[in-house]
């Protein structure tokens, strides 16, 4: 009697430990999926952005008499491969650029190419803060996934480690986590 009772407890104990790991995995491969869905997305943003800023050169020098180059950074980006974190940053220094040629060539606020052009990246805008905070959040539940006792022993049979915030900061960096 005593040995069907034993038996019972370890096949509830494994059957338990099996259903936890299965469902501890499933969550880290759901957090793994929505990670790449926002790179994804974030991805696709970046090059919309690019391509809306690519298209501003023409129109800002037909309307314009600047003899130097327009947007000098977007035709250096054309020849090179760059992360979403760095691509992103050189936009934001173009778009910048773009906003300033807005302000001092009054003549290209009424060129409607021009101005459906300023529309999307504004609405771009709108977009990529949604997808970073989306990433974010998911990352933040993958890294409390993975740290914590005892899915990080899941996580380090898998090597999933931590991942970085959009930013590029993580919940080590000092001025993003004070404890």
């Amino acid at each position: 009697m005593e040995a069907i009772i034993l038996g019972l407890l370890i096949f509830i104990f494994l059957a338990t430990f099996l259903l936890w790991y299965i469902l501890t995995y499933n969550h880290f491969q759901e957090y793994l999926i929505q990670i790449n869905e926002a790179e994804s997305q974030i991805d696709s943003i970046l090059r919309k952005r690019f391509d809306l800023l690519n298209k501003s050169i023409n129109i800002i020098k037909a309307h314009t008499e600047i003899e130097e180059e327009i947007l000098p950074e977007i035709v250096k980006l054309r020849s090179r491969k760059l992360s979403n974190f760095e691509l992103d940053r050189k936009l934001y220094d173009c778009i910048n650029e773009f906003e300033l040629y807005k302000e001092k060539y009054e003549t290209l606020k009424t060129v409607d190419s021009f101005y459906k052009i300023d529309q999307d990246l504004n609405d771009s805008e709108i977009e990529i803060i949604a997808a970073r905070k989306y990433y974010n959040d998911t990352i933040t539940k993958f890294n409390r996934l993975a740290q914590t006792f005892p899915s990080v022993i899941i996580a380090k049979l898998y090597k999933l480690h931590h991942r970085d915030f959009y930013d590029e900061k993580n919940t080590t960096d000092e001025h993003n986590c004070k404890l």
